[in-house]
């Protein structure tokens, strides 16, 4: 299968990128600042989502069966949302399969629990850029599927990884919440069942999440366990006492997994030391 990763320099995009080489699959893959090293077969282009016709001409050039939108941009709207747009505007007039990743901050918390009926109630501009984003995917490319997931952990090399281990080390102030929840996903797990959906006949919202629903804190105990540091000393408190409102947001992902190979273990077991 030829695959054009939108995002392919990213934290997720190049999960995505390693596995699809090991599967055997043709992979293009785009950047937007800093190019990759070249190697593992893997064809780098230079690919900014906020220059109107851009993802048109990378579209255009590689003839992908299936292009996998896992571009990062932020509360950024010209990326995240206005970006969205025009992948899933290329994909459609090119009749490419397309697979969009969304996130669970879509969801406000409000209702705990979200399954893939559940609407976009988001608090944040990143919820915002994000929600944006699904309805113009789902509006410009009804064949799409649109992959909602949560925090996404590797093996060391995430955002929240790293802040972990400076909090830990007290290389960095801050703390972790105990009342911030959600379901993390193993980017190993996540990458394989987007390849999945990828492959197959999914429309509409997947869930892809991880099993466990976890508080910051919790996860961060995980993660400085597994790397060999001392979880107590992590320093916490509660997001409510920051003036922000606590936040539960746990995606039900039960419909979307009966129909996956690719199981989403949850991070007690994926952050198990000596797994």
């Amino acid at each position: 299968m030829d695959i054009l990763i939108v995002g392919g320099s990213g934290h997720l995009g190049g999960w995505l990128v390693r596995l699809a080489r090991a599967g055997g699959h043709t992979v293009t893959a785009t950047y937007a600042t800093r190019r990759p090293p070249d190697g593992d077969g893997v064809q780098w282009l230079p690919v900014d989502l906020r220059v109107p016709g851009r993802i048109a001409e990378a579209v255009d050039t590689v003839r992908p069966a299936v292009v996998i939108n896992a571009s990062s941009g932020g509360a950024d709207w010209a990326v995240t949302a206005d970006g969205a747009a025009r992948v899933a505007a290329a994909a459609r007039a090119r009749g490419r399969r397309l697979v969009h990743v969304s996130s669970d901050a879509v969801f406000s918390g409000t209702s705990v629990r979200y399954d893939e009926d559940s609407l976009p109630d988001p608090i944040t501009p990143y919820g915002a850029a994000k929600a944006a984003a699904e309805t113009a995917v789902r509006a410009l490319d009804p064949s799409a599927a649109v992959a909602r997931t949560s925090l996404i952990i590797g093996d060391g090399d995430s955002a929240h990884e790293e802040l972990v281990r400076a909090l830990a080390t007290g290389r960095r102030r801050g703390m972790l919440f105990t009342d911030d929840i959600r379901c993390p996903v193993y980017a190993g797990d996540l990458a394989a069942a987007l390849l999945e959906v990828a492959a197959g006949d999914h429309t509409g919202i997947v869930h892809l999440a991880g099993a466990d629903a976890l508080s910051r804190h919790e996860l961060g105990m995980l993660i400085a366990r597994r790397d060999g540091y001392d979880p107590g000393a992590l320093p916490h408190g509660r997001r409510a006492r920051t003036g922000a409102a606590a936040l539960d947001v746990r995606l039900d992902g039960t419909r979307t997994q009966e129909r996956l190979n690719t199981r989403l273990r949850g991070a007690r077991e994926f952050l198990r030391p000596g797994r």
